[in-house]
């Protein structure tokens, strides 16, 4: 079995985010009907100068909601980037700052959103991730189907 990877000297700063988080959130914007679902993200190391991300969510009932993939990179100190995909039809390029203290880490990101020609036009997204201890929580706005940025997603997530 080969050994763990060394972690890459840029991901110091969001070394606390590797893992499996799992919690409960809620969603709303002003096209659809308020809604509660379970989040789950992870992240990897893959021995690369950049963490694996993985995020899903269920409904009440267990049904899978939504899923996204992609690469968290720190190309400098207190900025970060991530590159997502989604099966919905968009990419996200985030650029944002990290702010990493003792027990605290927060990462800020705004977007440049790509849709692909059957998906739903989403203009611009904002995230912000805020770690303390064994806790994420997690927002997410977007700009999406004519309405301005509008918060739609909030969710407070513990270390599985």
């Amino acid at each position: 079995m080969d050994p763990a990877p060394t972690p890459a000297a840029n991901l110091t700063p969001v070394a606390a985010l590797l893992g499996t988080w799992r919690g409960e959130g809620a969603g709303s914007y002003p096209t659809i009907d308020d809604f509660t679902y379970t989040e789950e993200i992870t992240f990897t190391d893959v021995g690369k100068p950049f963490l694996h991300y993985v995020q899903r969510t269920w409904s009440p009932t267990g049904s899978p909601m939504h899923t996204e993939t992609g690469y968290l990179r720190v190309p400098g100190d207190g900025t970060a980037e991530f590159v997502l995909a989604q099966p919905t039809g968009q990419t996200e390029l985030c650029e944002g700052t990290l702010v990493a203290e003792a027990d605290a880490l927060v990462l800020e990101f705004h977007s440049r959103v790509h849709n692909s020609a059957s998906a739903k036009q989403v203009d611009t997204t904002h995230r912000r991730y805020e770690t303390v201890g064994d806790r994420i929580t997690t927002t997410f706005a977007m700009a999406a189907v004519g309405q301005p940025l509008t918060h739609h997603l909030r969710s407070e997530l513990r270390r599985a």
